[in-house]
């Protein structure tokens, strides 16, 4: 009964950590970009009472054993990189991967960040940047004359100048992909840093070598669907509840033994 009462802690425990992972899904349904997590479970150690296939003093063997298992840990949290719903926008540095890929901007210290927010604006100098700055990478330059942008579905840039009659283009915007972006690191602000685990970024072109296309005018918004993470959030709910259950009747059980008398 003692073990009874830690194993449903860790139940509790994570089921807790469960529905702070739900809970940041649901925050971010209306976050560009943004790729919802889903919790992995791991089983504890279990105490082996009767090893399975020894044989017992009549000489038989046992053909099942005793085990105990202590509980239940969260082991990791890994992120659903499958597309998100599609807005339009109209807004011509509104950009969207229809597929596999990430943007490249350059993070203050210097690192390269991915990230699939593709909401960009022209800042001061003409460099396209995102919201908070971040330079896109390889950097691309508006003149102050343009009159139009244009991004091919190859992410070619392209400006209409004033005056002239054919689009000139400026730059080219790369993307990069993983061998496992679920290796990728977050850090906020929509940013993703590789690791060991992610594999080293490999670079394309838009629309080639399984890259996805890159769409102007759009934007992709969160993965998260609210009713299934409503659905998950009641079973997690529900879970908790269960191990709660278990300590109280754990506890119930030591107060008898507890009140015996002899």
């Amino acid at each position: 009964m003692i073990r009874a009462l830690w194993t449903a802690s860790s139940g509790m425990n994570a089921q807790q950590t469960n529905i702070d992972i739900i809970s940041n899904n649901l925050a971010n349904v209306n976050t560009v970009g943004f790729k919802k997590s889903r919790a992995q479970f791991q089983d504890l150690l279990y105490q082996t009472i009767r090893a399975a296939g020894t044989t017992t003093a009549q000489g038989n063997m046992n053909p099942s054993g005793l085990q105990i298992g202590h509980g239940v840990r969260m082991i990791s949290s890994s992120k659903s990189y499958g597309q998100g719903d599609v807005i339009q926008t109209g807004n011509a540095l509104d950009l969207m991967i229809e597929g596999d890929g990430f943007f490249q901007v350059m993070l203050p210290d210097g690192n390269i960040g991915y990230t699939r927010d593709g909401n960009f604006k022209v800042d001061g100098e003409g460099r396209i940047v995102n919201n908070d700055g971040y330079v896109l990478q390889p950097e691309i330059w508006v003149p102050e004359n343009a009159t139009e942008i244009i991004i091919g579905t190859d992410g070619t840039v392209s400006v209409r100048i004033a005056g002239e009659q054919d689009p000139q283009e400026i730059g080219m915007i790369e993307l990069v992909r993983f061998l496992n972006p679920e290796g990728l690191v977050n850090i906020g602000r929509n940013i993703v840093l590789p690791s060991n685990a992610s594999g080293e970024p490999q670079y394309g072109t838009a629309g080639l070598d399984g890259f996805g296309n890159i769409t102007q005018g759009f934007l992709e918004m969160s993965n998260v669907k609210v009713v299934e993470e409503m659905v998950n959030l009641i079973v997690a709910q529900r879970a908790y509840e269960v191990n709660s259950k278990a300590i109280q009747a754990a506890d119930e059980m030591l107060q008898t033994a507890n009140n015996l008398r002899r």
